[in-house]
Order: C-alpha cells, then sequence, then structure tokens
C-alpha cells in the first residue's frame, strides 16, 4: 500500500512514535536532537514561514551545504506547504539568476559561502536591490516574485534577515493555525522543485509531490530494512534527491537516526561511521573510493556498518565488493533513477545473490513499471537486449515547471517516463545499466558502451578510478578515450593498460588514447560529468 501522507504528517506521527530516539547528530557541532525536539524545531520553524506570510505553493529556494537549518527547513516547508526549491551548491551569478527567475522563487535562504564562493556577494550580483531594501520587502524588475532573503548566520547584511529574526516570525502563528495549514496539504501537491544538472541546455525545475517523495523514502528505506535502531550517515549533498530523499527523508519514515556531515570529507566520514557506530552509509562511488584509498582508513572502525546505498552514477563492481568485504556494509544496496522519477526506481535487496547485488541495480521498487524498448521503434527490447529503459507509476514526477514542452518530451501520452538510459534487463528481472544513451560509443559500425570496459579495467590493480569516452575519428566515425586515475604512488603507461587488454577484451573495445589525471570533473552531488570529459578528450587527440 502507497502511504497517503505528507511529509508534515510523516514526522509529527515519527515523533509520536519514537520520541526518545535521536532523530539527527552533527559529530562536528556536537548537537544532538530527538524526534520529539526535531519535530518542535520543524513546527517552529514552520510557523516562521507562516509569520513571514509564506503562503502554501509559494516557493522557497535554499542554497547552503547540509547545515542544519536546510534539514530543519526541509520538514517545517513540509509541514507548512511552501515549495523547497532546492540549489547546487556551486551555483555561481549566472546560475543563481536563471534559478530564482525560472522557479518564481519569493525567498532564499542561503549559508554565507561555500568553498571560497561568497553566496551574499553573488545575491548582491544577481539582485543589486537586496541591499537598499527593507528586508522582506525586495522589489526588482528583473525578478518580480522575489521578496525576502535569510541567512543562516547571526552576521548582519543589508537587506537580509539573520536566522534568529527569520524564527522570530513564529511568534505570530499559533499552533492551531499550523495544524489548519498542515491539515490544508494534499499528497498531491507540489512540495519540492530540484534543478536538473543542465548537461545539455537550460536546467530543468523537476516538480516533485508528496506522494512521490515520502513513498520513494518509505519504500528505500524499507529495502534497507531500516529501524529505530539504525544510524545512517550522510554526507551526501542535501539539494540532490539522495541527500533528501534517499538520506534524510527516507531516515525520518523509519524513525532512524541522522549522522550528517555538512561537507564531503574522507576522513569526517569514516571518523564519524566509527564515533557514532553508523549502521548505514551512503555516497556516490567517488566518495566510497575516496574513503577506501583514505591513507589512514585501516586505522578506523567500521564494523558498525550494516547497509547503505552506493547510487548516483555507475557503481563499479570491484568498489561494491570492497565495501561488503573490507567496509563490512554486508547488506549496501544500489539504488537507480533520476530526478523525475522522485529518484529511484530499481533497488537491489540484501538477500539478492552476490553477483545481482554487485553486477546489477536491481529490480524494480513495488507499485513501479518498467520496461525496456528499442529507441529506434520503440518497441519492447526482447530479454538480455540493450534497450532504452521506460518507467511508469506514482513516482514520475508532476512535470518540469513552467515547461510543458521539456515535460512532454520527457513523459509520453501513455504516462511512461523515457529516461535516456541504456538498460538490460534479464530473465529473472534484474537491470543493469550499461550507459546513457548520448555515451555510447559507435565506432566503425560497432556499439560500445564504455560501461564495460571501465568494468574490465577497475580489475587492474594499478587503477584506482576510470572513464572512458568517445571522441571524433575520420576512418572509425568514433574512438576510445580513457581517463585513469592511478592509485597513489604507482606508476603505470599507456603501453601497460593496453598490453593488459590485449586477448581479454575485443580489439575494437581497447582504448585507442589513454590519459592520466589526478581528477575529473564533477557535479557538487558527486557525479562525474562525461559531457566536458568528451570535450576535454577532443582538445588532447591529434588533429589530421
Amino acid at each position: 500500500m502507497l502511504k497517503q501522507q505528507t511529509v508534515g504528517v510523516v514526522v509529527r506521527e515519527i515523533a509520536k512514535s519514537y520520541p526518545d530516539t535521536e532523530a539527527y547528530v552533527y559529530p562536528e557541532h556536537k548537537i544532538r536532537k530527538t524526534y520529539e525536539q526535531f519535530n518542535q524545531e520543524t513546527d517552529d520553524l514552520a510557523k516562521a514561514f507562516m509569520g513571514m506570510g509564506i503562503a502554501k505553493g509559494e516557493h522557497v529556494a535554499i542554497w547552503s551545504d547540509n547545515k542544519r537549518e536546510w534539514l530543519l527547513s526541509q520538514f517545517a516547508t513540509g509541514k507548512m506547504g511552501a515549495v523547497l526549491v532546492t540549489v547546487n551548491t556551486n551555483y555561481q551569478e549566472k546560475e543563481l539568476g536563471y534559478l530564482l527567475n525560472q522557479s518564481d522563487a519569493t525567498t532564499l535562504i542561503l549559508g554565507e559561502e561555500f568553498k571560497g564562493t561568497s553566496y551574499i556577494d553573488v545575491i548582491n550580483a544577481v539582485c543589486p536591490e537586496v541591499k537598499n531594501s527593507e528586508k522582506g520587502n525586495i522589489q526588482s524588475e528583473h525578478l518580480p516574485f522575489f521578496k525576502r532573503v535569510i541567512v543562516m548566520s547571526e552576521n548582519k547584511y543589508p537587506g537580509i534577515y539573520t536566522w534568529s529574526e527569520f524564527e522570530a516570525h513564529a511568534s505570530k502563528i499559533t499552533d492551531q493555525e499550523l495544524d489548519e495549514r498542515l491539515n490544508m496539504l494534499h499528497v498531491d501537491d507540489v512540495i519540492n522543485i530540484q534543478y536538473t544538472s543542465g548537461t545539455t541546455g537550460f536546467p530543468k525545475g523537476v516538480m516533485l509531490t508528496h506522494m512521490n517523495i515520502v513513498n520513494n523514502a518509505q519504500i528505500i528505506g524499507d529495502f534497507m530494512k531500516l529501524t529505530p535502531l539504525d544510524r545512517l550517515c550522510i554526507p551526501v549533498p542535501f539539494f540532490h534527491c539522495f541527500g533528501c530523499v534517499l538520506g534524510t527523508l527516507a531516515a525520518v519514515t523509519h524513525g532512524t537516526t541522522m549522522v550528517l556531515l555538512e561537507q564531503f570529507d574522507p576522513k569526517r566520514v569514516l571518523q564519524a561511521v566509527q564515533d557514532e557506530k553508523c549502521t548505514g552509509l551512503h555516497g556516490v562511488p567517488t566518495m566510497f573510493i575516496a574513503e577506501l584509498n583514505y591513507p589512514d582508513y585501516k586505522q578506523f572502525d567500521t564494523s558498525s556498518l550494516r547497509t547503505g546505498i552506493m547510487a548516483g552514477s555507475p557503481c563499479p563492481i570491484e568498489v561494491m565488493k570492497k565495501v561488503i568485504e573490507d567496509m563490512g556494509a554486508k547488506e549496501i544496496t544500489i539504488c537507480y533513477g533520476q530526478t523525475e522519477s522522485s529518484p529511484v526506481i530499481t533497488q537491489t535487496q540484501s538477500d539478492d545473490a552476490i553477483e545481482k547485488r554487485v553486477a546489477t541495480v536491481g529490480k524494480p521498487h513495488p507499485h513501479v513499471e518498467v520496461k525496456i524498448i528499442d529507441p529506434a521503434t520503440n518497441e519492447d527490447a526482447p530479454i538480455g537486449t540493450p534497450g532504452e529503459l521506460c518507467t511508469r507509476g506514482y513516482h514520475i514526477m508532476k512535470g518540469y515547471y513552467k515547461n510543458e514542452e521539456g515535460t512532454h518530451a520527457a513523459i509520453d501520452s501513455e504516462g511512461w517516463l523515457h529516461t535516456g538510459d541504456i538498460a538490460i534487463i534479464d530473465s529473472e528481472g534484474y537491470i543493469e545499466i550499461t550507459g546513457r544513451i548520448k555515451d555510447m560509443v559507435i565506432r566503425g559500425g560497432e556499439n560500445v558502451y564504455p560501461r564495460e570496459l571501465e568494468e574490465f579495467l577497475y580489475q587492474h590493480p594499478s587503477i584506482q578510478d576510470v572513464q572512458v569516452v568517445g571522441v571524433p575519428d575520420p576512418k572509425y566515425g568514433e574512438e576510445l578515450m580513457a581517463w585513469i586515475i592511478a592509485k597513489e604512488g604507482v606508476t603505470i603507461s599507456a603501453e601497460e593498460i593496453r598490453s593488459y587488454c590485449k586477448g581479454k577484451i575485443s580489439h575494437h573495445k581497447i582504448p585507442r588514447y589513454i590519459e592520466f589525471t589526478e581528477s575529473y570533473p564533477m557535479t557538487a552531488s558527486g557525479k562525474i560529468q562525461k559531457y566536458l570529459l568528451r570535450e576535454m578528450s577532443k582538445e588532447k587527440i591529434p588533429t589530421a
């Protein structure tokens, strides 16, 4: 049965059932709060939003790393019905201006800075009127909806509310008024807008409802067997579905304790897992690779780990094996999906055979339909044949905000979301993702899936990470280029890599070009940006 509950009702019910269970812990700030306290904090903040005059359905943008204020704002807006618009922490002036304008945000909550970027300077550049405005009454010609800015700090800036000034608005609203607002909310109301990374064209605002994210989070946690005895370490960014659906909301739907880090750092993650005796750990593959390769990794005790999720980009089989064997997370799961599907479509289970758990993304969630089609004909592809994965069900977004054309391109007339991912389904229903349609390389008429070559090269003892892309070639149309990060202290040559490949994989799959690097271009959520790697690759290949 799907839950018919809004985000706010979920918090209230969990707090009633597990009042004394720790809801969240910030080890770096020595903050610990029970579910009863968390429920009260989010009630108070929901009243502050209402006291400011923020209406049901109004758009509130939030821009910071994983601060406590972000967490509380997520669930407070869930109680009073404002739509939380999540902002990528890496955004700069142009991107923030686009998002505030396109989303019709009335309010921006922000941290002071992130990795050397002053968010205060950026908002003043995007909206110069802020400095000269009365707080809460910004008048901007190019941002007609924009009214107020709140900073997660007590430092004073012209035209910007401090956090305590914001909180003080709660006194204007009674408990009864909050309850009335909460009871007005409907499960099909949009509660979150997440902007896709915009690897092609402008980012699109994905509209997600209570129904979408509450049920997705519930099922994710069920697959992980989460309970109030679990302690889940969440170092992935909140602004991404991985952080705020697979992380915070999956924990809250199960009364699980959230162990939170403001930013990812392999040492801090390992320390938190050890000190807080975390039973679960989330991360994209690059995070787990960084943890496993941390110089003092063996000095940390990760034996409390049981579960967690590796997701966000294809999970290398060898890395999964190490997380299970070395870290001890024997029940770790892989999730696959995208923001447009709330986000999880398929997930592995702890009792799946080990080869299925490391080499596939599992089976579709309950209440979720999946089909694999031939992208050229839209006909169903036979079992074992690659095709585009399409999905349908409760988890499909309401659409892209103010972008009907984009919505119709993504979701067909029968309600199927076309993911753009190439997948294979086996006779038992397990799904393997072999790449993006646009990542597939066609070399001399042969389709080559970079994922297959990456998995093969991961087995080389000197390779820490590898990404494969296609580059233009006058003879074959496309050739393969491998970008390799070698393990620390190891020297390896391109010739050694090619020799390793010979006789083990088809000749046409051996990369013609091999480059060594120390890092990849990545999104703030830890996804490798292959389109940027392709651009970098074109600059490396010799021109005729």
